[in-house]
């Protein structure tokens, strides 16, 4: 079975990984068994997201639809290649980069059902229009989001999702962070489409202002380990990040480390050097940035 990782031709090409070696040494057991996973990994311009289009034996299920008109466009041109029928477009998170692409792939695939959950489509409701408003502007020609009548996904209200007979657990969908749920594979041993998984960039904490949120975080990561997971797909991860449980520790620790660095600071600069000189090769310097900000009070969010 083929697992494919594309980043963003702008600042990576288009990597093919086969399930082999010490990444996903169990994939040919059973491999015929499990689902095709194709990553589409945006460049730093998106924030580093990713989408995922999932494929059975006659159909694809999209997690997630990019940030730009350009991103949605490449992920479109996934599923056309992959030859599937596209029924199901699945936003897992409420944030602008999980959900913007929405409208592209809807025009460009009508018959597919773009849903959610109701805790995310509700933070997605009432945010929309103030992030359609701001970031329109800054992406001109490239934002894929109508001002007029931006696409909200549909509230779905079951906990699981049905792929060719594989069955996609919903989790998550409970407590102080119900808006960010994340999926599970239990055929593929797989986690993805989630915002508390980062690989090799600094962590997006401006939105987890509370010691009850960092808590709900932590105990989301070490939930997910307690899968023992083959396969992590992170929300966000720097081009060539491997797709392992790896990025759930990575996040965890860079979690505790975090904390620990607003503990022992008085100001951002503090914190941020604190940070970069812990993860020095860390991506996405602006969450790191903006979150220490937030959480010194020296900014609001």
């Amino acid at each position: 079975m083929k697992f494919t990782l594309t980043s963003n031709p702008l600042f990576k090409t288009a990597a093919t990984l086969m399930m082999t070696g010490a990444v996903l040494a169990s994939a040919t057991a059973g491999a015929a068994e499990r689902l095709e996973l194709d990553v589409y990994n945006a460049g730093p311009g998106s924030f580093h997201v990713n989408a995922t289009l999932v494929t059975g034996e006659t159909e694809a299920l999209l997690i997630d639809t990019g940030f730009t008109k350009a991103d949605a466009l490449r992920i479109a041109a996934k599923v056309l290649d992959a030859g599937k029928p596209l029924k199901t477009i699945f936003i897992s998170q409420a944030d602008p980069d999980f959900y913007f692409g929405a409208e592209v792939l809807k025009q460009q695939f009508p018959e597919a059902r773009i849903i959610t959950t109701a805790a995310v489509a509700e933070a997605i409701e009432k945010k929309m229009q103030g992030k359609v408003g701001y970031w329109g502007p800054k992406l001109g020609a490239n934002a894929p989001v109508s001002p007029v009548s931006p696409v909200l996904p549909e509230v779905y209200e079951g906990d699981t999702l049905t792929l060719d007979g594989h069955v996609i657990e919903i989790r998550g969908t409970e407590g102080i962070l119900a808006h960010r749920p994340y999926l599970w594979i239990p055929d593929n041993q797989a986690i993805l489409g989630d915002l508390a998984v980062f690989s090799n960039l600094h962590l997006w904490t401006a939105d987890t202002q509370t010691d009850a949120e960092l808590d709900a975080w932590t105990e989301q990561l070490e939930s997910m380990l307690a899968l023992n997971p083959e396969t992590v797909i992170p929300g966000h991860m720097a081009a060539g990040s491997d797709l392992t449980a790896g990025s759930i520790e990575y996040s965890k620790e860079y979690l505790a480390n975090f904390r620990r660095a607003i503990a022992e600071s008085e100001t951002s600069e503090q914190v941020k050097d604190a940070m970069t000189g812990q993860y020095p090769e860390a991506g996405l310097g602006i969450a790191l940035d903006i979150g220490a900000k937030v959480h010194t009070g020296e900014m609001q969010w």
